[in-house]
């Protein structure tokens, strides 16, 4: 059996989402009928994460187990005749028999982009949350750095199905940091795992920031703010380190 581990782009505009939903179209799922269909029998893809309805994706990690001998390059071929033109598999490559790409993930990096000018191209608007209203971009700025280190994530944190399990929601965050480029804002955090709604309650935290409505610029919020649209929100990168070995453990989901 082969270990194969591939990098997926996508556009998560029409998708319910990363993970398998019952009647619903979904990444995983867009994956799995395709793989399964070159196999022969069912495959099971796991993915780094998984990102929300309407999130989109630049570089996701996912990671399979088949037995077809198809040459990687003609593999990646046709996958991406089958796909959907939203989704393309980027890269294809053995990988070790116990690799995981969530349980092996050292670090991954979301953006948020926030479109500041009056008008919004309608290319533009299908990934970008439109805040035209006045801000304090040096406010925000000031709050993006003060996330960064190790914080209880829990006020931005929505509920989640693996609540019950008791895990914990200390989370630490390796940077986090606002641009400002003409007409636009990007936020960029990079981190050791992140929770569901985490990355959008953030940045809706940033906007009241950048409003006056958070008086503490120097310290995590108490509260979040409401939660940012997904269109805005890119999973960006995937890290992983020399000699990824892989894990047993339940691994923590990671849900932007």
């Amino acid at each position: 059996m082969r270990r194969i581990r591939i990098q997926v782009a996508y556009d998560g505009s029409a998708f319910h989402g990363w993970q398998v939903q019952p009647g619903l179209a979904t990444i995983q799922g867009a994956l799995e009928e395709i793989l399964s269909g070159i196999e022969g029998q069912a495959v099971h893809v796991a993915g780094s994460g998984r990102t929300d309805a309407g999130v989109h994706a630049l570089a996701q990690v996912a990671a399979f187990t088949m037995a077809n001998p198809i040459p990687l390059p003609n593999l990646r071929r046709a996958v991406n005749r089958l796909l959907p033109p939203t989704i393309r598999v980027l890269s294809v490559e053995e990988a070790a028999p116990g690799f995981h790409p969530r349980f092996d993930a050292t670090a991954k990096t979301y953006q948020y982009r926030i479109w500041r000018a009056e008008v919004c191209s309608p290319f533009d608007w299908p990934y970008v949350h439109h805040y035209p209203y006045r801000l304090d971009e040096g406010r925000m700025m000031r709050l993006a750095a003060a996330i960064a280190g190790e914080h209880d994530f829990t006020p931005f944190a929505a509920s989640d199905e693996r609540d019950a399990e008791g895990q914990s929601k200390v989370r630490t965050v390796f940077s986090s940091v606002l641009e400002n480029p003409p007409g636009r804002l990007i936020y960029r955090i990079r981190g050791s795992g992140f929770l569901k709604h985490m990355v959008r309650n953030l940045v809706g935290t940033l906007i009241e920031a950048g409003k006056g409505n958070i008086a503490d610029l120097d310290s995590l919020p108490q509260r979040s703010g409401p939660t940012a649209p997904a269109k805005g929100l890119f999973l960006e990168s995937v890290e992983y380190g020399p000699g990824t070995r892989s894990r047993t453990g339940p691994g923590t989901p990671d849900c932007g």
